[in-house]
């Protein structure tokens, strides 16, 4: 019985590359969602309005967009 890698350095290369590709996809997601969150709250007078909700979905569009553009589609390890 094998145990699993418990250090960065206990995975292959092609395993870290694709270990880092997928946390920066997770963390471009949460980018992107989190400036969408911000937009409905500006929307439902949560917080303060001044052009925000469009500005952030424009921000979460860019962020897809250049994710996808510098990483393409996410791979499994």
């Amino acid at each position: 019985m094998s145990s699993s890698p418990r250090l960065w350095a206990d995975f292959s290369e092609p395993q870290q590359l694709v270990l880092s590709q997928e946390a920066l996809r997770r963390a471009a997601e949460t980018l992107a969602s989190h400036a969408e969150i911000l937009a409905r709250e500006m929307e439902d007078g949560a917080l303060l309005d001044r052009g925000g909700p469009d500005a952030l979905r424009l921000f979460a569009s860019v962020v897809r967009a250049t994710h996808q553009e510098a990483f393409g589609p996410a791979l499994r390890a």
